[in-house]
């Protein structure tokens, strides 16, 4: 799998992200901090990683700055877009399997080593649910995309 990963900052954790998503096999991309010359600012390399998602060249991204507010946020005004912000692996699997969330929220404050792999196999085990209810929230979000496009003036 493609994961486009990006962190506003040069953590130990964010590092230690990168490693752990190459060691599973995945393809990794980095921004922000993660990539010399890149825009480190926390709205701008969550940007870059969610368009990723957004326009197919990437299947997930795991987005991170302190608090992952900031990089939910920027991650979620990318239309296609579905960023949840995790503490947990029950967090994890619930974003996974009730909202088919396709961008993972790290925050860099907070998150141990263990917790940081307890919530990428959670993340990574979950599947999107066939739930009618879940699936038409999920629809419903994806009609607010549209909209909201529809709706700018350039």
């Amino acid at each position: 799998m493609r994961i486009s990963v990006s962190s506003d900052m040069d953590e130990p954790l964010a590092r230690l992200l990168v490693a752990e998503l190459r060691g599973r096999g995945h393809d990794v991309v980095t921004h922000g901090a993660l990539r010399a010359g890149d825009d480190p600012r926390w709205a701008v390399c969550s940007e870059a990683a969610a368009r990723e998602v957004a326009s197919g060249a990437s299947d997930q991204a795991v987005v991170c700055c302190w608090t992952g507010t900031g990089a939910s946020i920027a991650a979620n005004k990318v239309p296609g877009v579905r960023a949840a912000l995790c503490t947990d692996a029950y967090t994890a699997d619930g974003a996974r399997r009730w909202n088919d969330a396709n961008v993972l929220v790290i925050g860099l404050r907070l998150t141990s080593e263990p917790l940081l792999k307890e919530i990428l196999d959670a993340w990574f085990a979950a599947d999107a649910g066939s739930d009618a209810d879940d699936r038409e929230n999920v629809a419903h979000i994806e009609r607010l995309d549209v909209s909201r496009g529809a709706g700018r003036t350039g």
